[in-house]
């Protein structure tokens, strides 16, 4: 981080699917809206009362980007924080700006439900597998214990973690 940035931490629920889109250069970019609503507590009323909602656009990069594609849906409670942008392009009415939050970290809001955090693993050649997901310890790819996989040791790798079992399964 830079000085002079505006950083946001937001609490809060997506409002709309991610939607995964390739930007210049082939970089990936997920892009959804999320929602804030503050509530407090109304002593005249003896209760919790919503207050205005907020809503926000939420950008992630690179892998990020890929991750929340295949992680978040529509309603999901969600923590995020990043940095504040402005956008600008020219539409039918003229110049636009809107303001965006590039995330730096996304994740669930564990106040309203359990999780379970599964590590992103990418096969020899760069591509990951179509639902893989596995520990430290898999290293399927070579890159995390630093050798290099021959095609056995990469079949045995993606039969530890599953990947075999779910590639046949969504095919």
């Amino acid at each position: 981080m830079g000085t002079n940035e505006l950083t946001l931490t937001l609490v809060g629920w997506v409002a709309t699917e991610p939607k995964r889109y390739v930007g210049a250069g082939a970089i990936p970019f997920t892009s959804f809206r999320m929602a804030s609503t503050r509530r407090y507590f109304d002593r005249a009323q003896n209760a919790w009362v919503d207050g205005r909602t907020e809503w926000f656009t939420i950008k992630a990069w690179r892998q990020q980007a890929l991750n929340v594609a295949a992680s978040l849906r529509k309603s999901d409670p969600l923590i995020v924080h990043g940095r504040l942008a402005t956008e600008e392009w020219t539409g039918p009415e003229g110049p636009r700006t809107a303001l965006v939050l590039e995330a730096f970290a996304i994740g669930p809001d564990l106040t309203f439900g359990e999780s379970s955090f599964r590590r992103t693993v990418h096969l020899a050649g760069g591509e990951p597998p179509a639902q893989g997901t596995g520990h430290d310890d898999d290293a399927v790819d070579g890159e995390l214990d630093g050798g290099e996989l021959d095609e056995d040791e990469l079949d045995e790798g993606r039969a530890e973690i599953g990947v075999a079992e779910r590639e046949q399964a969504i095919t």
